[in-house]
């Protein structure tokens, strides 16, 4: 049975550094692809991150340069380290992963990310 738990959300400063981390029970790396979603208030949710199972990564214009996304495979953990933050990075951020050959697709409960003077 998969699992996705977030942590290490909290407040940040502008410029400031977080590390997200997700625990992904149950998920067998190389038969997913491990992404990072956020969204905002009145906002639709949206890609941040993507690790696909053979290691790469892909991120959208918004983020790229300061947020890395990366998995422990011995921890089943991926993590997403955010850098540089701005006060549009706040939002809910979400672990998610997606099977590559089934319809599976699994969501965590989500960590509050701020950022704020």
């Amino acid at each position: 049975q998969v699992q996705l738990v977030e942590s290490g959300g909290g407040l940040a400063h502008p410029g400031g550094s977080l590390r997200l981390s997700c625990d992904a029970s149950g998920v067998i790396f190389s038969m997913y692809t491990m992404n990072w979603y956020r969204q905002a208030p009145g906002k639709q949710r949206v890609l941040v991150a993507a690790l696909t199972s053979g290691g790469s990564a892909v991120y959208p214009d918004s983020v790229k340069g300061r947020f890395t996304i990366s998995r422990d495979n011995a921890k089943n953990t991926v993590y997403l380290q955010m850098n540089v933050l701005k006060p549009e990075d706040t939002a809910v951020y979400y672990c998610n992963a997606r099977a590559i050959r089934t319809s599976a697709n699994y969501w965590g409960q989500g960590t509050q990310v701020t950022v704020s003077s």
